[in-house]
């Protein structure tokens, strides 16, 4: 107590501050993650049921394996028997191995033709799906309906369209050249060839996504453009192309994954061998070959898990490189 009777306020340790009017305030509010009331907590338990499911199936068929093909890749493994523990030495192996680089240059002149081709396809579809026209609808089926048809069979109905004494390629050349036929799946290159060719004819899921990116593009920008004297190429080269540069963006990174793994096609076409002189022999097919051919289950991991890395590291430049021509709104165009 002090003189005039009244006990002095001396802070000891963590003491609330006082307020203007002397009475104490109360703790500062907190900083950094807010608790979850028991609503939020049944709430996010009623969530992860609901999704259970979904979670059960990423764990199941893509977690495990995946971490189960890496850790093959580090052995040797038949499929019968335990695997034998090698370290890095099926990585060696790949990029020692000759037709490791055969099949990847094969993949990747697949790819650099394929993509940009199927791209400028799948867009020009778009545009004629797009017009104003009564008989819009049945184009866009007819445009839509070779991507229905299954890989495999379209494989054999190209295998009878290029043979080379009757098929209908040749009696086409025959019209207007010298009468030689051509045997494009006899040669290393118009075998890939070939099969471009043939991938060209499912650019209708592609044309889709592109339709719907332009039936989102506003008229009054294409208005405003028309009042100010653009033409119809200036007009698709500073409106259409930059507000479709998003459906640009994903279907050139879908299209460089499908490309990574083409297969079927030249599978069926070259009866399961890549020839002529491994000129269809493309990466997922000597990854096929090695796992259920050879029975080199551990080698076909560590060549899984080098497409897995070659194809996240392709996605990863192809975002950064986006930033420079993708626009996302009307004004950033």
């Amino acid at each position: 107590m002090t003189a005039t009777g009244v006990k002095a306020r001396v802070p000891v340790g963590d003491a609330p501050p006082e307020a203007a009017d002397g009475t104490a305030e109360g703790p500062p509010p907190e900083r950094g993650r807010r608790r979850l009331s028991r609503t939020d907590r049944r709430d996010l338990a009623l969530g992860l049921k609901y999704i259970s499911p979904w979670i059960v199936g990423i764990l199941v068929f893509v977690v495990y394996p995946v971490g189960y093909s890496i850790y093959l890749s580090f052995t040797r493994y038949s499929g019968m028997g335990t695997p034998t523990w090698v370290g890095l030495g099926n990585y060696v192996t790949a990029f020692a191995d000759p037709l490791v680089a055969k099949s990847t240059g094969n993949t990747l002149f697949y790819a650099m033709i394929a993509v940009p081709l199927g791209l400028v396809v799948a867009l020009v579809l778009a545009l004629a799906m797009n017009q104003n026209v009564r008989e819009v609808a049945w184009y866009r089926t007819i445009f839509y309906a070779p991507s229905l048809i299954p890989a495999f069979a379209m494989s054999f109905i190209f295998i009878v369209f290029l043979n080379p004494q009757f098929g209908v390629f040749n009696q086409v050349l025959n019209i207007f050249g010298d009468g030689a036929n051509v045997n494009l799946l006899g040669d290393p290159t118009g075998v890939k060839i070939a099969i471009i060719m043939m991938a060209q004819l499912g650019a209708g899921n592609a044309a889709l996504i592109f339709l719907a990116g332009l039936r989102n593009v506003p008229k009054t920008v294409y208005e405003a453009a028309r009042v100010d004297g653009a033409g119809p190429m200036r007009q698709f080269r500073s409106i259409t192309l930059p507000l479709l540069s998003p459906v640009l963006l994903f279907n050139l990174i879908t299209g460089v994954s499908g490309a990574l793994q083409v297969f079927t096609e030249a599978y069926i076409v070259t009866n399961g061998t890549g020839d002529p002189d491994a000129g269809a022999l493309f990466y997922m097919m000597y990854l096929y070959k090695n796992a259920f051919g050879f029975a080199e289950l551990g080698y076909a991991s560590a060549l899984a898990v080098l497409l897995f890395l070659v194809g996240l590291a392709l996605a990863l430049l192809i975002f950064w490189c986006s930033r420079r021509f993708v626009n996302y709104d009307v004004e950033a165009s």
